[in-house]
């Protein structure tokens, strides 16, 4: 028994050190990354141009002070300067498609500058001095603000001891509201508001031992644990751009702006087989040696021993086929335009056999040709 407890001590201090010594660790600062970065991707483009918009305050309209048990907390529950998380949402929203940014939170300063800035051309210039670009001005002005923060709306843990030892855990649950709206610089109409809350966690757990000795006159404690808060802050910066989003696609259900619309998909077709056409059968064709060679049947005969068909000369009076056989409906082989001149040979039922000494030869209508 001595042991066990014995192991059990060591093991739960080694386990206190390990706590401790994350307070001597040095974080390298990071660059805060969007927690709905999937989403921010993907909202559909705007079907049109990027909207102008100024973001004047985004304030904390809560008054809520940090919840402490021990003593009365100055410290606030949430941001005092939201704005940055709001302006760089409405930039980044949607690949930076949806929103032009002009500033507004600081336009004092802006104002005070340009003015420095003419000042100085107007003196080494003169009155010819060149004139600054006039400020870009806002056609929808983005307002809204922190509206809640409950602290520790639910709470609630686990224990159990065996012998006086047995782990613990506790959590809390707070929760953050955010309101946003579009207003029209023109109208002063309010175009499309939203409000998102967001459930901010705190857990903590911890291991305990105690154990009494030699009657009850001696006694043995150790505990350790980690307590686990959900930074508010980033809290507030998850709250701020899906709002963002949500005040987007209320915009698109009242009208204020719509998708675009998705590209036609592009159906690719399979190319086809390719159409293989068998070569016709020549019928055979008595005909004499000479006349066979000239019409690419037979190789030509060593001796002339029927006498050949007489050949004419003849010219296409307009554009003609020359066919595979003597039929139109045959195989179209060529086709010549009008005033080609042809060695013709004559054939049955007012065809003739042509060739232009081109490699070019088939079957034409006599009514086709021209002395």
């Amino acid at each position: 028994m001595k042991k066990l407890l014995l192991l059990l001590a060591v093991v739960t201090l080694m386990s206190g050190c390990a706590v401790t010594q994350k307070m001597g660790v040095e974080y390298k600062p990071e660059v805060e990354s969007h927690k709905m970065q999937k989403e921010f991707d993907t909202v559909p483009l705007p079907n049109g141009p990027r909207v102008t918009v100024a973001v004047y305050s985004f304030k904390d309209q809560t008054g809520q002070r940090k919840s402490v048990s021990s003593y009365a907390s100055f410290s606030t529950a949430v941001t005092q300067g939201a704005e940055p998380f709001l302006i760089s949402a409405l930039q980044d929203v949607g690949h930076g498609q949806w929103f032009d940014v002009v500033e507004r939170v600081n336009v004092d300063n802006l104002i005070k500058e340009r003015t420095i800035i003419k000042q100085m051309r107007d003196m080494y210039e003169g009155p010819n001095a060149k004139q600054l670009a006039p400020l870009q001005f806002a056609g929808i002005i983005i307002e809204g603000g922190i509206i809640g923060y409950d602290s520790s709306s639910e709470s609630g843990g686990a224990a159990y001891r065996w012998l006086g030892i047995g782990p613990q855990t506790q959590y809390s649950k707070d929760i953050v509201t955010i309101s946003l709206r579009a207003v029209s610089v023109n109208t002063g109409k309010v175009l499309a508001t939203v409000t998102v809350t967001k459930t901010v966690y705190s857990t903590a757990d911890s291991f305990a031992m105690l154990k009494f000795f030699r009657d009850g006159t001696q006694a043995f404690e150790a505990e350790t644990g980690l307590t686990i808060n959900e930074p508010g802050t980033l809290a507030v910066k998850a709250t701020v751009e899906a709002a963002v989003v949500a005040l987007i696609k209320d915009g698109r259900e009242r009208g204020v702006w719509d998708f675009r619309p998705a590209p036609t998909p592009v159906v690719v077709k399979e190319p086809e087989a390719p159409l293989v056409i068998e070569p016709e059968k020549k019928a055979e064709v008595k005909v004499p040696e000479d006349v066979a060679a000239r019409e690419g049947v037979a190789p030509p005969a060593e001796k002339n021993k029927v006498t050949p068909f007489p050949e004419d000369k003849k010219v296409l009076n307009k554009l003609s086929y020359l066919y595979a056989k003597p039929n139109e409906d045959a195989q179209k082989r060529w086709q010549l335009p009008a005033g080609t001149k042809l060695t013709t040979v004559p054939k049955e039922n007012g065809w003739v056999f042509a060739d232009d000494s081109n490699g070019h030869k088939g079957y034409v209508q006599i009514i086709n040709l021209s002395e």
